[in-house]
């Protein structure tokens, strides 16, 4: 398995929990389905699924760690539907209009009533626990679902001294100067891609995609007062990335020296393969998230 996004979180002091004593605390906190009048369950689970019943797997001096979300669905328009029938029979038998408390009691219990049968949807979200480099990595799209795991991880321990990365110097005044002046970071070049926002407002927005982002047209915005929000760009030939104006990574790609790299290691097993990429990524991750840092002016105080 291979992130496919980050969020960077910086441990304020060490976390030196060895796998034994992260796994005993995480078991605390174990996931649980949902019980009948439950919406929601949050809990850890196995990183290697069925292959392995640990909550911890460590390689390297990097802890992975996954959180398993159920959500149960059910859909308004499902409970808006059943309410109205209930309201229409009251109406009809005792002749009368159904008040607004009603209705919403009558929701209210409807939603009770279905919940039960309600299907479920589950997710797992990842979590790299470098202890040598001092960060946590989560694998997450958006940052409301990397602090659901870092908040269930502070839980779990009573406490997690932990803060986002922020960089010295404003990410999107580094991207901005990036495109005017190409070339001048080393180990990184730009792809083909970005998103530009005007200063003055925030709904002036230039999405660029297969485009030439040395260009005059692109230029021509900087100087019309746009700034770089997004920008997509690759690492010593070896990782590819969009970079987001609040240092979070989408769109991650371990390419093509990585991944000849993984399919020599060898693999008979679904765990080798999962301890393969594993090491690969805490070892890349090692030596990108340094000269990712650097580039934006260092981690802020």
């Amino acid at each position: 398995m291979w992130f496919k996004n980050l969020r960077i979180y910086l441990l304020q002091q060490p976390l030196n929990l060895s796998q034994e004593a992260m796994e005993e605390q995480l078991k605390s906190k174990a996931f649980q389905s949902c019980s009948s009048q439950e919406l929601m369950s949050l809990g850890w689970d196995t990183p290697l699924g069925r292959q392995s019943e640990l909550l911890v797997h460590e390689i390297a001096g990097c802890q992975m760690i996954c959180a398993r979300q159920e959500e149960k669905l059910l859909p308004s328009t499902v409970i808006n539907e059943i309410v109205e029938e209930k309201i229409s029979e009251i109406e009809q038998t005792e002749g009368r209009k159904v008040g607004r408390k009603e209705r919403t009691e009558l929701r209210e219990d409807t939603f009770q009533q279905l919940l039960p049968q309600a299907f479920s949807r589950h997710t797992r979200q990842y979590a790299m626990i470098d202890k040598q480099q001092g960060w946590i990595l989560v694998d997450a799209s958006s940052a409301n679902r990397a602090e659901a795991l870092i908040t269930l991880l502070r839980d779990t321990l009573g406490s997690l001294p932990v803060k986002p990365l922020e960089s010295a110097t404003a990410p999107s005044f580094i991207m901005t100067e990036w495109l005017k002046h190409p070339g001048q970071h080393k180990n990184f070049s730009l792809l083909d891609s970005c998103e530009l926002q005007d200063r003055s407002e925030e709904a002036s927005v230039v999405r660029c995609k297969g485009q030439d982002l040395t260009a005059d047209e692109i230029l021509a915005h900087l100087e019309a007062g746009k700034d770089v929000v997004k920008l997509a760009v690759e690492w010593d030939e070896r990782i590819s990335c969009l970079i987001e104006s609040d240092l979070s990574i989408k769109r991650l790609r371990f390419l093509d020296l990585i991944q000849e790299q993984a399919a020599d290691n060898q693999i008979e097993t679904e765990a080798d393969a999962f301890d393969s990429h594993f090491t690969l990524m805490c070892l890349e991750f090692r030596r990108f998230l340094p000269s990712l840092i650097e580039l934006f002016g260092g981690a802020s105080e």
